[in-house]
């Protein structure tokens, strides 16, 4: 019965991992835009919406054939179940750890990050399609304007070309003048620090709840895998 149980919970987080990846990927393609030009060392953390996927998907199916190994007192299956339930758990305490060790160089990181932003804002936004298409994405998804804000257009080449500033900093959907800038709108950066705490939040909670899960479930079909094994 314990191991229907935790096979349903791991089919269920298998389940909520995968609609969580499916949704960080749909929601956050600019930001792969932008952290793969600013600093394409940090991609794999960006590949979390992939993991996300891949790991749901495998629990998803783990979840099924963990009950169909009970009902068959398959000690093979069970044994399947769980060296690749190990495997997978292995990956995500790896990948806790990656991102802790990401969290301790952070200010390096966001230092990186707004030095490749004031470059390309002050000197290629309005100049390169490439960088300008990926700015307006970003600002357009966010709901941003500039890095820090709006001020980070002063003397910077699109400024000086058209003495306005970007339609997405305006209240209007038009270039515009200072006095008409949008206010309300906090910098990229903000958002993007926003957007990866509330997402981080969700995802994190979700992996420890599935974490302690398949521990369980590890130990459930070990005592099951031997009580079958001692049925005469």
């Amino acid at each position: 019965m314990m191991m229907f149980v935790f096979n349903g919970m791991i089919f269920l987080g298998g389940l909520a991992l995968l609609g969580i990846g499916i949704w960080v990927k749909v929601d956050g393609d600019s930001f792969e835009k932008i952290l793969g030009v600013a600093a394409p060392q940090m991609m794999l953390l960006l590949h979390v919406g992939y993991l996300c996927i891949t790991v749901g998907s495998i629990l998803f199916s783990m979840g099924f054939w963990g009950c169909w190994g009970a009902v068959k007192e398959s000690r093979c299956l069970l044994l399947v179940f769980f060296a690749v339930i190990l495997v997978i758990f292995t990956a995500e305490v790896v990948c806790a750890v990656v991102v802790l060790i990401f969290s301790t160089v952070r200010n390096i990181f966001v230092e990186h990050l707004k030095n490749w932003a004031m470059k390309t804002l002050k000197e290629d936004y309005g100049r390169q399609e490439d960088l300008t298409a990926i700015w307006n994405a970003t600002m357009k998804q966010l709901k941003c304007c500039g890095f820090n804000n709006y001020a980070d257009f002063n003397s910077s080449y699109f400024y000086q070309a058209h003495e306005k500033y970007p339609s997405l900093c305006c209240l209007s959907s038009k270039e515009c003048q200072q006095f008409e800038i949008d206010h309300n709108k906090q910098g990229c950066l903000f958002e993007f620090e926003m957007f990866l705490n509330h997402n981080g939040k969700i995802v994190g909670g979700v992996a420890l709840a599935v974490g302690m899960v398949e521990l369980a479930a590890m130990v459930v079909s070990l005592i099951l895998y031997f009580h079958i094994g001692t049925k005469v």
